[in-house]
């Protein structure tokens, strides 16, 4: 394809070193409303899901014929700015090897616990304090997979659209409604809708999860691998849940809790 200017060839360049400010400074992705999504894999999803996408940044020798076809389909429509970018110069900015040579800016979506459309029996997954963006990404996973309803982050340590997240989602993060709240927004409006709460945490009054009915409007709420919920929101929720452990070890990684609990309640359901 022709592009509409020269390629790229400076790391300083304005517009790399904003991407550079982008992929790596949580309050300039705030200031701009923008983020970034790199994989073609990632950016279809994320065109799927409505995201709008300002401008595309395309390495040609790392991209191919091939998925340069399949990116002018794609944004036919909707026709972003189109930047060439020079191997070297688009290395510098990847922030994974083996890149495909694909790399956008994005305008991600802003939600809030009133914009959330709930169907009759809502599940929801509850982050507290969530700081690792492989975490969030890979949770974000098990969401889609599930057809959660949503995503609630509260008193977020990483933000929900850091680019980390995106990539460890594989572009799940825009598939799934995803909220960043605090503690007392969320128990309030979780019983404003008569939502049930059940905390992951080993406390002597846990239940194991299979013994609880998660086919009513349910959350699932987690903490951080180091520190686990906070005693406040562990003490707010409707019940305090494990996953039985049969070895040394006593917890799992968190979004590996996050998956087990979340499909027993999808098994319950019938889906």
């Amino acid at each position: 394809m022709a592009f509409p200017s020269d390629p790229i060839t400076s790391p300083q360049n304005p517009r790399i070193k904003n991407l550079l400010k982008l992929q790596q400074k949580s309050s300039e992705r705030r200031t701009q409303g923008l983020t970034i999504i790199e994989g073609l894999r990632e950016l279809t999803i994320a065109h799927g899901a409505g995201v709008a996408v300002p401008a595309l940044f395309v390495c040609p020798e790392l991209a191919g014929t091939e998925r340069l076809a399949q990116l002018q389909a794609l944004f036919a429509e909707s026709r972003p700015e189109w930047f060439a970018v020079s191997r070297p110069v688009f290395e510098k900015v990847a922030y994974r090897e083996g890149s495909d040579g694909v790399l956008a800016l994005a305008r991600p979506p802003q939600r809030t616990l009133a914009s959330l459309h709930l169907p009759k029996a809502p599940l929801l997954l509850v982050l507290e304090a969530v700081e690792k963006p492989g975490n969030l990404g890979a949770i974000l996973r098990t969401a889609d997979a599930a057809q959660a309803t949503a995503v609630i982050v509260c008193d977020p340590r990483t933000d929900l659209f850091n680019p980390n997240a995106i990539r460890s989602s594989i572009g799940c993060s825009f598939t799934v409604p995803t909220v960043a709240t605090t503690r007392e927004e969320l128990l309030a409006w979780c019983q404003q809708h008569g939502i049930r709460t059940y905390a992951a945490a080993l406390t002597e009054h846990a239940v194991p999860y299979t013994t609880c009915d998660f086919r009513g409007p349910t959350a699932l709420v987690m903490g951080t691998e180091a520190d686990g919920l906070t005693p406040e929101l562990r003490q707010a929720c409707t019940q305090t849940i494990i996953i039985p452990m049969r070895g040394a070890i006593d917890s799992l990684n968190v979004s590996t809790a996050t998956a087990i609990l979340t499909f027993e309640a999808v098994r319950q359901r019938g889906a």
